[in-house]
């Protein structure tokens, strides 16, 4: 198999045993067994399990979660617009099945505190940077008003989550319709945030 093929047979092997046995029951060894190698061969690749964990959790979602980033990169001439698109396909992909079962399983291996916070730090906060990189230009543009923008970016997440997001995570119905939930964060934050011209 070429390098790129056997690390995606590795990590997609490992994302079914995680996913069966958990975190702390799955083995490299075991894992090593299903994908046809040794345990040499997983370490050509991963410094130890918990890489291999990371690698396998964020994988399977970067990819998508990078596609909807990319909508902030675009041509920005109504900034309420953009937010809007943006703020539905974020909550849909944060949302989905798949990022919460990444997202419960980081929070049932809290007790290895490295762990969680390379979960952290390849999900959540790689969110909130992109998020920054796109308010921080308007800013300078005079379409936002001038804040520090990773708070800004936070709030921005945090309006667009509120009672969709954690009760999603409990297994709950969301408090509302996510479109609805999307037009009064944006409105929140632009009231917070915008410039006139932008809101």
């Amino acid at each position: 198999m070429k390098p790129d093929s056997r690390r995606q047979a590795i990590l997609d092997t490992a994302i079914e045993l995680f996913r069966e046995v958990g975190y702390e029951r799955a083995s490299m060894a075991a894992i090593a067994a299903r994908v046809g190698g040794s345990k040499g061969t997983l370490y050509n690749y991963f410094k130890n399990k918990d890489d291999l964990f990371a690698a396998a959790m964020i994988g399977a979602m970067e990819e998508q979660g990078m596609e909807i980033m990319e909508r902030l990169k675009a041509s920005v001439d109504d900034v309420r617009t953009v937010l809007l698109r943006f703020g539905v396909e974020y909550l849909t992909f944060i949302t989905s099945a798949d990022n919460l079962a990444i997202v419960r399983t980081a929070v049932a291996e809290g007790s290895n505190a490295r762990l969680g916070a390379q979960l952290y730090e390849l999900g959540p906060q790689r969110g909130t940077q992109e998020i920054t990189a796109f308010i921080a230009p308007l800013q300078a543009q005079g379409k936002l008003r001038p804040a520090p923008p990773q708070i800004a970016a936070a709030h921005l997440r945090g309006l667009l989550e509120a009672g969709i997001f954690e009760p999603r995570l409990f297994g709950a119905a969301s408090d509302y319709a996510i479109e609805d939930a999307v037009e009064a964060a944006v409105d929140a934050f632009l009231r917070a945030y915008g410039c006139t011209s932008s809101a």
